[in-house]
């Protein structure tokens, strides 16, 4: 991919000269955004953290961070180094029909974090989360607001009965790989999907 602003000239002052502050694309934009992301989503939180705060943060323009990243969520996925982007895994939950989206929520919480490469991140972000309230509520933020709510709001789900299904779900993925209480450390997913699934199912189907 071109490793140039979107428009394909940066921008520019009088007579041509490049406006002070605002660096068109280079072979480190990418990770100079990344790294302002992080630092603006630590002080400020998930919500308050805006594409044009991150912009001024790394020095370039915000045309530059959308061409990177499509969306805030997308470059919060980017900068934790999360196997999750909501913009693909919401559609997948609320496509296909109401009754099974419980088997379709916990499928996918169990598969994505089957992967030692994929989990590692979410439990190193929860772990930190335990001890450090700015990233507490990072998380709580982007949780909540950025997956949780989208899916409540589609299916019509109240959301302390979402934010109840996703805890369930957590916790299990807790119990089996920080404290891998046995035999739920080791059994398979499709046994796991099939004991959980109805459960959850019931937490979501409850008076809309």
């Amino acid at each position: 991919m071109s490793e140039r602003p979107v428009g394909g000239q940066p921008e520019s002052g009088p007579a041509g000269r490049r406006r002070a502050g605002r660096r068109p694309g280079s072979a480190d934009t990418r990770g100079q955004i990344l790294a302002a992301a992080r630092e603006t989503f630590s002080e400020k939180g998930f919500d308050k953290a805006t594409i044009r705060s991150i912009a001024r943060q790394a020095g370039v323009d915000p045309a530059l961070v959308h061409h990177y990243f499509a969306s805030k969520e997308g470059m919060f996925v980017a900068a934790m180094e999360l196997p999750v982007n909501p913009d693909i895994v919401i559609p997948m939950i609320t496509s296909g029909p109401r009754e099974e989206v419980g088997e379709r929520l916990t499928r996918f919480v169990l598969t994505m974090t089957s992967s030692a490469e994929a989990r590692q991140p979410v439990l190193a972000l929860a772990r930190t989360a335990m001890t450090n309230d700015r990233m507490a509520t990072m998380i709580r933020e982007f949780v909540a607001h950025a997956i949780l709510d989208r899916v409540a709001e589609a299916l019509r789900i109240p959301p302390l009965r979402m934010d109840a299904a996703f805890a369930q779900l957590f916790g299990v993925v807790l119990m089996r790989y920080v404290v891998k209480l046995e035999p739920l450390a080791s059994v398979d997913i499709e046994e796991l999907v099939e004991l959980l699934a109805p459960t959850i199912q019931r937490y979501l189907d409850g008076p809309r």
